[in-house]
């Protein structure tokens, strides 16, 4: 037996919440998505994505819900954020409505003044170009001017919410880039994250081997490629 390289032996350490996020804020969200399929989740918050192109977000999420309110029911924005930590990423549950809004300008510059790591919503936020200009990350189904005071109130926060078909549980990290939003179980953060690392490897090795020379197949053979199976079926 080979005794490992300080190095070696430091990619299969236990990870703590610091070594969650410096692995999950660099992964790209095909192979934190791979890692749940392999666990057997299907966790993909179906359709929404970056506000600015080439923007990141990662962090526990901290849930609020919203629910219509009936026409001339007055409804006032909802107050909430000096309540999220810094660090979390506000996550609006408004139930895929992207006829009102629920997040702008104003909120993005508040958030990005606490700390806060980013804001995901089930639904559309406003104020587009004043929040790319912020450089702040949003994610939405998509922008839209219409706001959402006395048309939808916020009912909840810190409850679990459904985001674009999937269950977010406060606490669960949320993992965003260019191809969408994956929402990771927090009591398996650390096991997602260890097992990301090994899939980043595993493929690293797999294209040297073909920029090497070697056939496809057989790189993928020789570093175990396929044993890191689905055990989902595919949502249609």
């Amino acid at each position: 037996m080979t005794d490992q390289s300080p190095a070696a032996a430091a990619e299969t350490l236990p990870l703590d919440d610091a070594g969650v996020y410096a692995v999950l804020s660099r992964a790209s969200t095909a192979a934190v998505s791979d890692v749940l399929d392999m666990l057997g989740y299907n966790n993909g918050l179906l359709g929404i994505r970056p506000l600015k192109p080439g923007h990141r977000v990662c962090g526990p999420a901290f849930t609020v819900a919203f629910e219509p309110v009936a026409p001339g029911e007055p409804a006032p924005a909802a107050d909430y954020i000096e309540q999220v930590p810094p660090g979390h990423v506000v996550a609006l549950a408004n139930d895929g409505r992207t006829w009102c809004t629920v997040w702008g300008d104003i909120l993005s510059a508040l958030a990005q003044s606490r700390g806060i790591a980013g804001t995901v919503i089930d639904g559309a936020c406003r104020d587009a170009t004043e929040i790319m200009a912020l450089d702040y990350p949003m994610f939405s189904l998509t922008a839209y001017m219409k706001s959402g005071k006395n048309r939808v109130r916020m009912v909840a926060t810190q409850v679990p919410v459904t985001m674009g078909g999937t269950q977010v549980e406060p606490g669960d990290w949320l993992v965003g880039d260019d191809s969408g939003v994956v929402a990771v179980p927090a009591a398996r953060r650390a096991e997602v994250a260890g097992l990301v690392r090994e899939v980043e490897a595993m493929e690293a090795r797999v294209i040297a081997d073909v920029r090497a020379g070697i056939p496809l197949a057989e790189a993928r053979r020789r570093h175990g490629y396929n044993r890191f199976a689905l055990k989902v079926e595919p949502r249609p």
